[in-house]
């Protein structure tokens, strides 16, 4: 079993990392948030995140980092081995329940874009 932490390992930090992922132009949505996602050589998922100013105040925008950062850390092992960057769309925060749920569900939607995209690409080549 993973340790349930959120230790620097498991963070994206590096403006680099973030570009990596965003250029991979992998993600799916639903109403609360945006994930983009790619894949990795780690073994374990990453997480990083953007919260807009859109989204609210101080308090607001803290809320929203403190339940993604509880929902990664306690799924962290139901996840794909991939860097993901959530970006924050909603106003009203979700429960827990329902913010987990939606991490799983699109980080394993993600995960088939990038699989399907790898067997796409060696099918081209010769």
């Amino acid at each position: 079993m993973v340790a349930n932490r959120f230790s620097k390992q498991l963070r994206l930090l590096r403006a680099s990392d973030f570009e990596r992922v965003f250029n991979a132009r992998q993600s799916t949505s639903n109403g609360w948030l945006v994930l983009y996602g790619a894949a990795n050589e780690l073994g374990h998922p990453r997480l990083g995140m953007t919260v807009s100013r859109r989204v609210g105040n101080a308090v607001v925008r803290n809320r929203w980092k403190r339940l993604l950062r509880e929902a990664f850390r306690l799924s962290q092992d139901e996840l794909p081995p991939m860097d993901m960057i959530c970006v924050i769309r909603g106003q009203a925060p979700p429960t827990f329940s329902q913010m987990r749920e939606a991490l799983i569900a699109l980080s394993g939607q993600v995960q088939e874009r990038i699989e399907k995209r790898g067997r796409r690409g060696r099918a081209n080549q010769p």
